[in-house]
């Protein structure tokens, strides 16, 4: 990994040239925080880190996110663009996952174009964009050798749009993410970047089946934080490759809440083992663990009376259900 850093940091310096800058988009999560390293040490202040947030991300994610790579890539200052009013109009009705995932990655663009020329003062036609994209990611979008049937589009692969004007610097598109956790070791990263669980680029859209409005993301928000914060307590948080709750407003069940029938929604928990995320298994959750962490959501999140756990390896499943 120390070798592949060196001959990137070449390579970047070959594609951006003496006095070229790269705009970051920077998610928080393992492969764009440690992307952001890479190129903060390969071009300095000509690497300007951007965190579009999109309404769709983790509880508080946003404000974490800029306060721990802050204090761990020391000088990169990260600038928050607030795009949730634009992302929830877009994505208003839309239940297909698909569409869900072009919209979002046509709109990422715009947002990061608009960026560019109100906040930094340049010409996006001018600039390279830097993307997370690992080896997996690209297999599911396209064949990187030829063509494939597409399983998902991933955003930051075939749901950018070809009128697109900034041109692409992906450093590890032909990583896997064990490798990119090694790179980020290598350069010195905190563990809280380094080990933290994959989150999608399309962010929780594709971890609501249906339509999205605020008051489901919301209510996902709570019980996927719970959901996180009891598996970290337990020390599972290190032992599962990735792990999330997804939202089934659709799917109503009947429950009891004192003496009162409930009428709410479902949701369903997934934790997995992987180190490649090509493969996965269903991560063997202790019982006492999973019992806590169902109370805690149905008695603390309003609109849940029914938590279910995930027990689909991948393949045939996908890690993430959209």
């Amino acid at each position: 990994m120390r070798d592949f850093i060196d001959s990137e940091i070449e390579r970047i310096h070959k594609l951006v040239g003496p006095n070229g800058h790269v705009i970051g988009a920077v998610s928080g999560g393992v492969d764009s925080s440690v992307g952001a390293s890479l190129l903060h040490k390969a071009l300095g202040n000509r690497f300007h880190p951007i965190l579009v947030d999109t309404g769709l991300l983790r509880l508080n994610e946003a404000t974490e996110v800029k306060a721990r790579l802050e204090s761990h890539i020391p000088g990169m200052k990260l600038h928050v663009v607030d795009a949730s009013e634009k992302y929830f109009a877009a994505l208003s009705g839309i239940e297909d996952p698909e569409k869900k995932r072009k919209i979002i990655g046509n709109l990422f663009i715009e947002i990061f174009d608009e960026t560019v020329h109100n906040f930094l003062k340049m010409d996006p036609s001018d600039c390279h964009l830097l993307q997370g994209t690992l080896y997996p990611d690209v297999i599911e979008s396209i064949s990187y050798k030829g063509p494939s049937h597409t399983i998902k589009t991933h955003h930051n692969v075939g749901g950018l749009p070809e009128k697109m004007k900034m041109k692409i610097i992906e450093p590890f598109r032909l990583l896997f993410k064990d490798e990119v956790r090694r790179v980020g070791t290598e350069l010195g990263l905190h563990e809280d970047s380094i080990l933290r669980h994959p989150f999608p680029g399309p962010g929780l859209a594709i971890r609501i089946i249906g339509p999205i409005n605020r008051a489901d993301v919301a209510t996902l928000q709570i019980a996927d934080n719970i959901y996180i914060e009891e598996l970290k307590k337990s020390g599972d948080y290190k032992k599962i490759g990735q792990a999330f709750a997804v939202l089934l407003p659709s799917v109503k069940t009947v429950g009891i809440m004192g003496d009162c029938r409930t009428y709410e929604s479902a949701l369903c928990l997934r934790a997995v083992e992987t180190s490649d995320f090509m493969t996965a298994d269903w991560y063997k959750m202790p019982y006492d663990l999973l019992a806590k962490i169902s109370t805690r959501i149905v008695n603390e999140v309003k609109g849940i009376n029914r938590v279910m756990y995930d027990v689909s390896s991948k393949p045939p499943s996908t890690i993430e259900f959209l």
